[in-house]
């Protein structure tokens, strides 16, 4: 039995994807503006959910649907644990909270388990394959636009349970395709992938106004310092 899934999956959220992409605060940190605040409170955002997403696949790793996309060394809650501590310090745990985008994004995975426990493939999908796809890419660009070093803060874009990424990839995709879904579901499952892709962008768009006004901060300090060097360099030649 084929449902072909992962080609449904990847047909049926193309314009979510183009959208999610063209979200204020995807495209600056594409091209490489990326602000630390306004990161680290991603980071925390991403931690609220993935925990939700894993404790529930963990619930239901034996489902007859779930059981057959249950891949723990994709788990990334250890690994945004270790970037929390990165930008918040060993206080981490008292210092964030879920935004209310994510608040909302982690209730909708609770009421799927509880529910339709197989509409967790769209939510695993949604997220897992992204992080894979596109993480050394994103890794970089924080690195860079960042200044980190010594690979500090950039956890959640390693993966030392996946050696290659391209092969693991292809088996999720083959394990997609396996599952044993009607069409309905598979129906259902596109719905619930788009539905995950407008979460995400709900929790990009809290952070434009941060991104903004970093942005903004930046470019007044700059004109500041330009300024008082002018002023300087009058005052020196008077």
């Amino acid at each position: 039995m084929s449902s072909n899934l992962a080609t449904k999956l990847r047909e049926g959220t193309k314009k979510s994807h183009t959208m999610a992409e063209n979200v204020g605060f995807v495209k600056c940190f594409l091209k490489g503006v990326v602000e630390k605040t306004s990161y680290r409170k991603l980071v925390a955002n991403l931690y609220f959910v993935y925990c939700a997403i894993e404790e529930e696949l963990e619930r239901h790793r034996t489902h007859p649907v779930l059981s057959h996309i249950y891949f723990p060394e994709l788990n990334r809650k250890k690994s945004l644990e270790q970037d929390l501590y990165y930008y918040y310090g060993a206080n981490w745990r008292e210092e964030v909270a879920p935004s209310p985008a994510a608040c909302a994004y982690v209730q909708r995975i609770r009421e799927v388990s509880e529910k339709e426990p197989e509409l967790l493939v769209a939510q695993s999908y949604t997220r897992y394959l992204g992080d894979l796809s596109g993480g050394q890419i994103l890794k970089k660009i924080a690195q860079q636009a960042m200044n980190l070093s010594d690979e500090k803060g950039i956890a959640f874009y390693e993966f030392p349970e996946i050696p290659d990424e391209k092969a693991f990839k292809a088996n999720y995709r083959k394990a997609l395709n396996e599952l044993p879904v009607d069409e309905a579901t598979a129906a259902r499952i596109v719905d619930e992938a788009n539905a995950a892709f407008g979460m995400n962008m709900k929790m990009f768009m809290e952070l434009e106004g941060n991104l903004i006004k970093a942005i903004g901060q930046m470019l007044f300090n700059s004109l500041t310092r330009r300024r008082t060097a002018g002023s300087t360099e009058l005052a020196t030649a008077e």
